[in-house]
């Protein structure tokens, strides 16, 4: 099959790189020219990559496409595309619901809305999907894991919580940061905060059968890291957290 992609931005280069370390059986990849540095840039680097005249180019090549532009470039350009019944279509888009692509598209393909994350270029983490769909499960859970949601209001949960990934590595930097104030080295610091963060992840992902919540309560009162998480409550760090996430949500 051929892999088209209309947008050639960040998660286009980190789905493609997932994908040329997987099982995954592809004939080629097919890139719109809007980011033509990147594009170049993918086509040198991947024997199997091309680069289309145009996004109907792509549409035209591709089993498969996948939609990765800004919402309001994609809500612009698809009504002027022609797509095949046979097609499977993936979006992106963040704040254009299944209704309206189904609206926008105008077609009896299979349209599947997406939300991959940077780590798929390492093929690891979720890939949340809607509505379920057996090829694509079958898809994303060769360069990540697929979370199949059945009901499109709550998969707005979940693309709101992939809107704290920059936070989060705000967070590392704020840590490493501080370290090299403290004169410690750029390279120490940043290997420290990164390795133990990425430690503390796979233990929490250990133990996620049971109630997150078990990890903090489980420490030491009096410790460090009952000061610390502490501390972070009375400066209201958490309220402005589940602040922050509910303003990312009114804009699904």
């Amino acid at each position: 099959m051929n892999l088209g992609f209309i947008g050639t931005g960040n998660i286009v280069s980190d789905v493609i790189f997932g994908i040329s370390k997987s099982k995954i059986k592809y004939k080629k990849i097919i890139l719109s020219p809007r980011n033509k540095k990147k594009s170049l840039y993918l086509k040198k680097y991947f024997k199997k990559v091309t680069i289309a005249k145009d996004n109907q180019d792509v549409i035209n090549k591709a089993d498969w496409v996948f939609l990765a532009v800004l919402p309001k470039v994609g809500e612009a350009i698809l009504p002027k595309l022609q797509f095949r019944n046979n097609q499977i279509i993936v979006s992106f888009l963040s704040t254009t619901n299944y209704q309206k692509l189904k609206k926008l598209i105008k077609t009896k393909s299979i349209i599947i809305r997406a939300i991959p994350m940077p780590p798929i270029r390492l093929a690891k983490g979720p890939v949340v999907i809607f509505p379920p769909n057996k090829k694509v499960k079958n898809f994303f859970d060769k360069i990540g894991t697929t979370i199949e949601i059945r009901n499109e209001k709550s998969s707005k949960n979940f693309w709101a919580i992939s809107g704290t990934m920059a936070s989060f590595y705000e967070l590392l930097n704020v840590l490493s940061k501080w370290l090299i104030r403290k004169k410690t080295n750029e390279k120490d610091a940043q290997k420290y905060v990164t390795l133990l963060y990425s430690a503390l992840a796979e233990l929490a992902l250990l133990k996620s059968s049971k109630p997150l919540k078990n990890l903090v309560d489980e420490q030491t009162p009096g410790g460090l890291n009952w000061q610390g998480v502490n501390e972070l409550r009375k400066l209201g760090y958490y309220r402005l957290l589940k602040k922050s996430l509910k303003k990312i949500y009114k804009r699904l």
